[in-house]
């Protein structure tokens, strides 16, 4: 019925269509939205916003909280849509198997990346990539390792107060997100306000979620040094 409504005038094969290139067919096609997986629901989302087939796609942290077998369905929808996709993601596997070209946001700016997906992560760990000219934290390329118990104590305890925060970040975001499929199976006119504020607090949920995954990178960090001291 969801699809249905967001596809009014359509077909019943499109609709059927639209929902089998996402994996529901059969009887799943028929499933309640509340009693779909969380995996389930980002791809019913995905079908969603796909339904007019748009000619770009901006996706944030698509992946967050999907099984595995979901992440390779939207793997492979992403890769058999025929428009332009930007990808936020810090899922390599994704961002492996589906971009074609990296661009690197930092100080404030974006500029296409030459490197690798493991150029990134070097330059994320504070080490030199290859090609890169990337300056390091040191001159050996990596973090100086903490040089007293105090000190490495005080980075453990970093580590887990960011894995808290993160954990705390990544929960409000699949909230928001359970709260937007739901939203969308309403009426189109009484969801439309309530939608686009959930929209918005989902946008700042996704930004505090970022900031929360680079805190905790960064005291992995400090604790990788340390262990490799």
């Amino acid at each position: 019925d969801l699809m249905t409504r967001a596809m009014e005038g359509q077909s019943p094969g499109a609709v059927r269509a639209q929902l089998g290139r996402f994996g529901f067919s059969g009887a799943k096609a028929q499933t309640r939205v509340e009693k779909l997986s969380g995996g389930e629901r980002a791809r019913l989302a995905l079908a969603l916003i796909t339904r007019d087939a748009p000619h770009l796609l901006i996706l944030d942290e698509p992946t967050n909280h999907l099984d595995v077998d979901a992440r390779e369905a939207l793997v492979q929808a992403l890769n058999a849509y025929t428009g332009a996709v930007i990808l936020i993601s810090h899922d390599r596997h994704m961002v492996e198997l589906t971009a074609d070209r990296l661009v690197l946001v930092d100080g404030g700016t974006a500029r296409e990346y030459a490197g690798s997906m493991d150029d990134y992560i070097d330059f994320i760990l504070g080490r030199k990539p290859k090609g890169e000219g990337v300056k390091g934290n040191s001159a050996g390329g990596r973090p100086a390792a903490p040089k007293t118990m105090a000190e490495a104590r005080y980075a453990q305890s970093q580590l887990e107060k960011a894995d808290n925060v993160l954990a705390r970040a990544s929960a409000e975001v699949e909230r928001l997100d359970a709260q937007i499929v739901a939203a969308s199976s309403a009426a189109q006119g009484q969801a439309g306000a309530k939608l686009q504020d959930l929209l918005t607090a989902r946008a700042k949920a996704a930004d505090a979620l970022a900031a929360a995954e680079q805190a905790w990178m960064a005291a992995g960090t400090v604790v990788e040094a340390l262990e490799q001291a």
